[in-house]
């Protein structure tokens, strides 16, 4: 029996557990200008230059799944949270808790990603740190990265930029990451392979802040989903998001996964699909260059934001209803990042 004060899984699920852990325990010690923010990462003035830095950590199991593994995910991840906070990567540092017995191949494959991934991403590894855990003391392998970027764009990206009026933009389908993940869990065979969307943002980030003066906000997909994403924008912000069920573009294998779990996809991890929100006017050339870049070939806008401010997402759905998207409760695919 779990003690009724005591942490659950679902509190590392990106969800409302999570949100109240923040508010209660973090942010009630911890509380300043840039963390009460609750962004991807934080925006500092350093002498004249504005940095951005994020710090996440990574327990994926498997560690290897289709499409990527912990190596390659850690770095994309990290890159990721700079990107969507205007920053151009500049250095990552890395953390790596290993237990006992851990196999030293496995852990050379997982080095060797990150080397790959961190090239591909254009980003250095530059400094890091090592611990070993007695076995039975951990679960094979945890890595923790922080990155540090430089932001040049002009105006602040964060959630309070967000106008009534601007427009959401989806770069690509939802779920993948959440669906290949739980695939490799259960091990599904598909009739269409359906990997991981792991993979890194910041090239097509730079040519969209390079085109568009008017995007206020970005966020990166990942624990909660699109749906929990969205709720958490509309309820910091205190206004109303209409989506479009119709707009939002979801695999068929993915459709499949969640109808045999009985999932949503809305609330599937991404791991390299975003959601931008600009200026309506903008909206159609963003979406342009998204469809210029693999994780961004489906690109669509997928809705908009409202001038009221109920703090809801209301999407309209297939059949012509309308539902409202909540923060998940619970936990649907743990360990998936």
């Amino acid at each position: 029996m779990i003690p009724n004060d005591a942490v659950l899984l679902e509190h590392g699920s990106g969800g409302l557990l999570t949100h109240e852990l923040i508010a209660t325990v973090f942010l009630r010690h911890l509380r300043n200008f840039c963390l009460e923010r609750l962004e991807d990462g934080a925006v500092l003035e350093v002498q004249g230059m504005r940095l951005c830095l994020t710090t996440d950590s990574y327990v994926v199991s498997p560690i290897f799944f289709p499409g990527g593994d912990i190596g390659s995910l850690a770095v994309y991840g990290t890159v990721n949270d700079l990107a969507v906070c205007g920053g151009r990567p500049l250095a990552l540092s890395c953390s790596v808790i290993i237990e006992e017995g851990f196999s030293l191949k496995t852990l050379d494959a997982v080095c060797a990603s990150m080397a790959v991934a961190a090239s591909r991403a254009q980003v250095q590894i530059v400094t890091g740190d090592t611990k070993v855990v007695p076995k039975g003391k951990g679960d094979g392998i945890y890595i923790t990265t922080t990155g540090i970027g430089l932001v040049t764009y002009h105006a602040p990206l964060a959630i309070s930029q967000i106008q009534p009026g601007d427009a959401l933009i989806l770069s690509n389908t939802i779920g993948d990451h959440g669906a290949a993940i739980l695939c490799s869990r259960e091990n599904i065979e598909l009739a269409s392979p359906l990997t991981s969307d792991s993979a890194p943002l910041s090239a097509m980030i730079e040519r969209l802040l390079a085109a568009s003066p008017r995007i206020h906000c970005m966020r990166d997909i990942t624990r909660g989903g699109l749906g929990g994403i969205l709720a958490e924008i509309a309820l910091q912000r205190g206004l109303t998001l209409y989506i479009d069920e119709r707009a939002i573009p979801v695999q068929e294998q993915v459709r499949g996964v969640c109808e045999t779990f009985g999932f949503d996809p809305l609330f599937l991890a991404n791991e390299g699909n975003m959601v931008l929100i600009c200026d309506a006017g903008d909206a159609d050339k963003i979406v342009q260059i998204m469809r210029e870049y693999p994780c961004g070939r489906h690109a669509t806008v997928i809705g908009t934001v409202s001038g009221q401010t109920d703090a809801r997402v209301i999407m309209k759905t297939c059949i012509g209803g309308e539902r409202i998207v909540e923060l998940p409760t619970g936990e649907l695919v743990p360990r998936i990042c």
